[in-house]
């Protein structure tokens, strides 16, 4: 039988061989200045696997101690010294880093990919450092090289937020969407109504209520849950004299977003009394209540109402519950002696006690990001710190009626 047949199978096979051989061999040596330079060398030092174990360990001193003693084996270590200097930057010495990056650049022979990964570490210099301008800059020209770099797009889209560029960010987002799943994960779609809430607020400072609730209407379409752009857009009809629409807007917050109800809750509570209707709001916070037993907040809300109606009494049994549920509020103590007052304590105590407590700021409610654990006295949606979006939760410490049930 004739091989014939299996002749052009057999070359390709061959070429394929060959083809794997050459690309592990170029993995491990690489043509430099004339020269063929071992790739893996410094890799191989113990040096290298210590400082990678105290890399892991947190231990940033001792990391960029074995790691240099590694590079120092081999000065074309590329990536040891990418490390070298992202660990300097984390460490504060921007300029350091900066100065090692820039270094790397001006190496011969870097391919696209090399060049990319260098400069992304640059960009992350810049920022780290406060250069705007710069960090903007390089990351475009990652983007020229890779335009699907999705480090070098967050980094851009976070820049831009930084800058309150929402249209900008948004535009970002976008792109990041598209090399994802096309937009349809909904983190994707909560974070472009953030920006879709913010590029609304913009455009109502700037007078534009028309092009505001196109926006806060985008963000809904987004993400249903976008408890700030039902709050805005229920601002913007109430200041166009639109009450039951903003009621709607802001019973349809209270519904999709139970936990953040709180935020609507003063709004609600005005805007009933205007329609006639005052009653609706103790049945709101009532429904409240009977769905989440541990929410002190629509306890609070309602026992305010009923001190503003006259009623100390009654108010009094639903402020001492929402006290019970969080005793570390502020706000809860200062409701409670002004009802007190109201039911004839010593005023003058009373008045004492609120002035002695009111800028008292570990009263304050606490809230805290959950990636890197900021603090705020006051719900934000987005982290000042690192500016992830809709991080922020109540951090409560346990009361005893809690400690009992666990026990």
């Amino acid at each position: 039988m004739s091989a014939a047949p299996y002749l052009p199978l057999l070359v390709g096979l061959i070429a394929l061989l060959a083809g794997l051989a050459i690309g592990k061999a170029w993995e491990r040596y690489k043509l430099r200045d004339g020269r063929w330079i071992d790739r893996r060398k410094a890799r191989q030092s113990p040096h290298y696997i210590i400082g990678l174990n105290f890399l892991v360990s947190n231990e940033i001193d001792l990391a960029i101690e074995e790691l240099s003693q590694a590079a120092g084996h081999d000065t074309d270590a590329l990536e040891i010294h990418m490390i070298l200097g992202n660990l300097y930057r984390e460490k504060g010495q921007v300029g350091r880093a900066i100065h090692i990056h820039q270094a790397l650049l001006q190496r011969p022979g870097l391919t696209p990919a090399e060049q990319a990964h260098v400069l992304l570490c640059l960009g992350l210099d810049y920022r780290r450092g406060g250069f705007v301008d710069r960090a903007l800059e390089v990351f475009k020209e990652v983007l020229r090289l890779e335009p699907q770099n999705r480090y070098a797009l967050e980094n851009l889209e976070k820049l831009h937020e930084e800058q309150h560029q929402w249209r900008d960010a948004y535009e970002i987002r976008q792109q990041l969407a598209a090399i994802d799943d096309g937009g349809a994960h909904p983190r994707t779609q909560a974070i472009l109504a953030f920006l879709e809430n913010e590029i609304g607020l913009d455009a109502a400072r700037a007078g534009d209520q028309a092009e505001a609730g196109k926006r806060y209407q985008a963000a809904i379409d987004h993400d249903a849950h976008a408890v700030p752009a039902y709050l805005n857009l229920g601002d913007l009809h109430r200041n166009a004299g639109q009450t039951p629409a903003a009621i709607a807007q802001w019973e349809r917050a209270v519904e999709v977003a139970p936990d953040r109800a709180y935020l609507a809750l003063d709004r609600l509570r005005t805007a009933y009394a205007a329609e006639g209707g005052p009653q609706r709001f103790t049945e709101l916070c009532r429904a409240l209540v009977a769905a989440n037993p541990q929410d002190w907040r629509a306890r609070l809300a309602l026992g305010r109402d009923l001190l503003a109606q006259g009623e100390p009494a009654a108010a009094m049994e639903w402020l001492l519950h929402a006290l019970a549920h969080n005793p570390h509020a502020l706000v809860v103590h200062q409701a409670i002696w002004r009802g007190l007052a109201d039911l004839n304590a010593p005023r003058d105590l009373i008045e004492r006690y609120l002035a002695l407590t009111r800028e008292v700021i570990f009263y304050l409610d606490p809230h805290i990001c959950t990636r890197c654990r900021y603090r705020s006295t006051e719900l934000l949606w987005q982290c000042p710190q690192c500016h992830d979006w809709n991080t922020f939760v109540e951090e409560r410490l346990a009361t005893a009626r809690d400690e009992e049930a666990s026990g």
